[in-house]
C-alpha cells in the first residue's frame, strides 16, 4: 500500500514539475518574441504600433497560463475545479435520489 501512495506521491510532483516547465518555456518564448515583433515593427511601420496587439493578448495568456500553474487560489484555479465537479456530482446525485421517491 505504502508503494502505491509514493508512486502516486511522486507521479503527482512530476505532473506539477512538468507544468511549471511547461509555463516557464511559454514565459521565455513571450520574453523573446515580442522584443522580436517590436524591432520588426519600428523597423518596417514606424507609423502604426502593432506589436502592441501580439503583446497584450499573448501577456493575457502568459498571465493565466500562471494563475493554473501556480496554485495562486485564483477563480478558476485546481481546486476550483474539483469543488465543482463535487458540487455537481453531489447535485446529481440528490436530483437521483428525488426522482427515485416520487
Amino acid at each position: 500500500m505504502e508503494k502505491k501512495n509514493d508512486y502516486e506521491r511522486y507521479k503527482k510532483a512530476s505532473e506539477k514539475v512538468q507544468e511549471i516547465k511547461g509555463f516557464y518555456s511559454h514565459l521565455i518564448a513571450y520574453l523573446l518574441v515580442i522584443p522580436l515583433f517590436v524591432v520588426i515593427n519600428f523597423k518596417f511601420t514606424p507609423g502604426h504600433y502593432w506589436f502592441f496587439y501580439p503583446m497584450i493578448g499573448w501577456g493575457i495568456g502568459v498571465f493565466f497560463h500562471a494563475l493554473g500553474v501556480f496554485d495562486t487560489g485564483s477563480f478558476f484555479g485546481k481546486g476550483w475545479e474539483e469543488k465543482k465537479l463535487k458540487q455537481f456530482i453531489k447535485e446529481e446525485e440528490e436530483k437521483l435520489k428525488n426522482n427515485q421517491f416520487k
